[in-house]
């Protein structure tokens, strides 16, 4: 750390967390807690950046990768959720065919893509076949894609309704073509969150028995933090600390995604969003708890692109990928492409000064660029 930064450190109270984080100590509870409540957000990034770069120096990586939602029917009726038709609401909800499903990834045949990212609302009237086959549909028309599919919500909803146990029904995915499970549906581990906005999901300790068995099975995951409606700094931190102990444990999480929360056409829409600031310390934050999870993510569609920009100098090291579509914090109707073409979105980390890197969804970087889409 330079003088400059070490007398920062000391004015802002934080030379004992920046002298551990000097030697690659693990930090603490009470640490984390400081971290969040300093008004010192540039020490912040400053200390994550240092561990963002010894973990993978000027590198941020990026993917060729699509969303899919395959249904937004869902009977959990989260407060923050603006995506979900009731079951009931028929002129709103919509359940996509496996041929439908198969169509909209042969709809973007002519890109490289990567990545394929699947997930839905919990809808109680799919059949087990269903999921299987619309992961089949997938790896039909992308042999050589990675299938990031279903959250561990989802993953309980698919072992109730086909009577499986939670390791015969991630066994069944996986022999279907399923690669790795997404991080969502964490949203905050929290039990007083959990029962003020998403009663009717899984806990905090469902979801990490969820993630627990999958890793156990050679199932990879992600991991993410819904921040910025009614969490509280503690509660962010036991949620850090959570994930950190389960990465001891299983070793199965490839990447972390604070996801900021968008409160219009919610049931928060009262809320004021999260700032940028706030963003930029949720990742600060995450990089520097999680030491033993090698990659956090700014999710650029969430984020903005000035954000995650900013992002990759406060401990992101993957700014995610083109997307082609997305609809979770979009209205499905009227906003559903957010996309960047992959010159964009190298460009815009060049303009960093960072070194873009492609990638599949384990970070194994792509030899060949392959054609500019």
């Amino acid at each position: 750390m330079t003088s400059l930064m070490q007398h920062a450190a000391e004015q802002a109270g934080l030379a004992d967390i920046a002298d551990r984080v000097d030697r690659g100590e693990r930090l603490t509870y009470d640490d984390g807690l400081r971290l969040y409540r300093t008004p010192a957000l540039h020490v912040v990034g400053h200390l994550a950046n240092q561990v963002r770069e010894r973990l993978n120096g000027d590198r941020c990586y990026w993917v060729r990768n699509q969303h899919i939602n395959y249904t937004n029917v869902c009977n959990k009726s989260c407060v923050f959720c603006s995506f979900y038709a009731a079951p009931r609401d028929h002129d709103k909800g919509y359940v996509m065919s496996p041929e439908q499903v198969g169509a909209k990834v042969r709809a973007y045949a002519h890109i490289p893509i990567r990545e394929v990212h699947m997930v839905g609302g919990v809808n109680p009237k799919l059949p087990y076949q269903y999921y299987l086959d619309i992961v089949a549909a997938i790896r039909a028309e992308r042999p050589e894609a990675t299938i990031k599919a279903f959250t561990m919500i989802e993953i309980e909803q698919i072992a109730r309704v086909g009577k499986r146990s939670l390791a015969e029904c991630l066994l069944d995915l996986k022999a279907a073509g399923l690669d790795m499970l997404p991080g969502g549906g964490a949203e905050v581990f929290s039990e007083r969150i959990h029962e003020e906005l998403f009663w009717a999901k899984g806990d905090s300790q469902r979801w990490v028995e969820v993630a627990r068995i999958a890793h156990g099975l050679g199932i990879p995951s992600n991991a993410t933090l819904l921040y910025g409606h009614v969490e509280q700094t503690e509660e962010k931190v036991r949620h850090l600390m959570l994930l950190r102990e389960l990465q001891d444990e299983t070793k199965g999480i490839i990447c972390f995604i604070p996801l900021s929360f968008h409160p219009e056409n919610t049931g928060l829409a009262h809320l004021p969003p999260p700032t940028g600031l706030q963003d930029l310390r949720e990742i600060a934050l995450a990089r520097l708890m999680l030491d033993n999870v090698t990659h956090i993510k700014s999710f650029w569609i969430m984020n903005t692109v000035a954000v995650t920009q900013a992002a990759l100098w406060y401990g992101a090291d993957d700014t995610d990928g083109t997307i082609q579509e997305y609809e979770i914090t979009r209205d499905p109707h009227t906003d559903r492409e957010q996309r960047l073409t992959s010159d964009e979105l190298m460009a815009l980390i060049r303009e960093t000064g960072r070194v873009p890197v492609e990638r599949d969804a384990l970070y194994r970087p792509i030899e060949e660029v392959g054609c500019a889409q």
